[in-house]
């Protein structure tokens, strides 16, 4: 099988082709044929040595992948061979607390990711796929779908009329418009492109805001809001969007961190926080429980994931550089 692989170099361009035996099954243990992965901004980050743990050469990077069970090892009851599975971001960490998770680890760093044409994984950290979706939509979800799902759904508690903010039109950001209208809620969108926007609106947004052209959206959100204010905000800028964040929160309203791709230092002023009364937490993606339940809701309500592009498998640097363009809607998805 082939497999791609960190090089002794960072970038992109220095990730290798390897061929190497098809594994097999232990106990407990689902032999898959992988036949789509999705990236996030976190693959990019690992693979040009910036992510905030650096990995050595070796490494099979992309966390998310799906596909199909070829061999099952003794022990293993709830997949055979045929089944559609999805790969959970976390393994070891199936429910609960992540604390309470003492040996979970992520794929595609630490743990050999999905960018390979076979992987073999635990039982218990594949879920099977929605049976409406293709490999490349269900590739989508480990991440991106899951840490949606774990902001406003899990730890949100998301209700009917409620109002949610999501910056920009990336993976998590479309999932939680997804997510959210499914919970009868209102969603802002936020995003520097007109063309984006409109996107968003037909996907359901209740308002749209270029933040370019309104560079003081707080106060735009507030205003479409009736003066009330958001109750939930997918935080994905960092230090150069938390304030107005904070700005724009209802009394009460909870601010989920899930990136920082307006850099990693800024200030925090706590006093913004205890006047909004707000909750802020950090998103690492969810436990594949949280998988379960996100595929569960995605079946019973017919969503489709949103795909802005799939490419070949071997075209993952094209692939890479048109994540880091930021000209996506949705995900990205290697074909495998």
């Amino acid at each position: 099988m082939k497999q791609i692989r960190l090089g002794s170099s960072f970038g992109t361009d220095n990730l290798e082709v390897h061929t190497c035996d098809i594994p097999a099954p232990g106990h407990g243990e689902v032999l898959i044929r992988i036949r789509a992965a999705s990236l996030n901004y976190r693959d990019w980050e690992v693979i040009n040595g910036q992510y905030h743990t650096v990995y050595g050469p070796g490494l099979v990077p992309l966390s998310d992948g799906a596909g199909e069970v070829v061999d099952t090892g003794p022990g293993v009851s709830a997949l055979r061979a045929g089944d559609p599975v999805i790969a959970s971001f976390w393994q070891g960490w199936h429910s609960g607390p992540l604390a309470d998770s003492l040996h979970a680890e992520t794929l595609g760093g630490p743990l050999d990711g999905m960018l390979s044409e076979y992987r073999v994984l635990p039982q218990q950290g594949l879920v099977k796929a929605p049976s409406h979706l293709d490999f490349a939509q269900a590739a989508t979800l480990p991440c991106a779908g899951v840490t949606a799902w774990q902001a406003l759904v899990t730890e949100g508690g998301i209700q009917a009329g409620d109002r949610v903010l999501v910056q920009g039109t990336g993976g998590v950001s479309m999932f939680a418009l997804q997510i959210a209208r499914m919970h009868g809620a209102q969603v802002i969108v936020l995003s520097s492109s007109d063309a984006k926007l409109a996107l968003a609106r037909h996907h359901g947004a209740t308002a749209t805001i270029n933040y370019h052209s309104t560079p003081d959206w707080a106060d735009a959100v507030t205003a479409a809001t009736n003066g009330h204010g958001v109750d939930h905000i997918l935080e994905v800028g960092g230090p150069g969007t938390f304030a107005q964040s904070l700005s724009a929160l209802a009394v009460g309203g909870q601010i989920n961190v899930i990136g920082y791709l307006g850099g990693k230092q800024g200030q925090i002023n706590p006093l913004q926080i205890l006047q909004a009364h707000a909750r802020v937490r950090g998103i690492a993606a969810g436990p594949t429980s949280t998988l379960e339940h996100l595929c569960i809701a995605i079946e019973h309500n017919g969503i489709t994931p949103i795909i802005d592009r799939e490419f070949d498998g071997m075209a993952y640097a094209q692939a890479l550089n048109h994540l880091t363009s930021a000209q996506h809607v949705g995900k990205i998805v290697l074909n495998l």
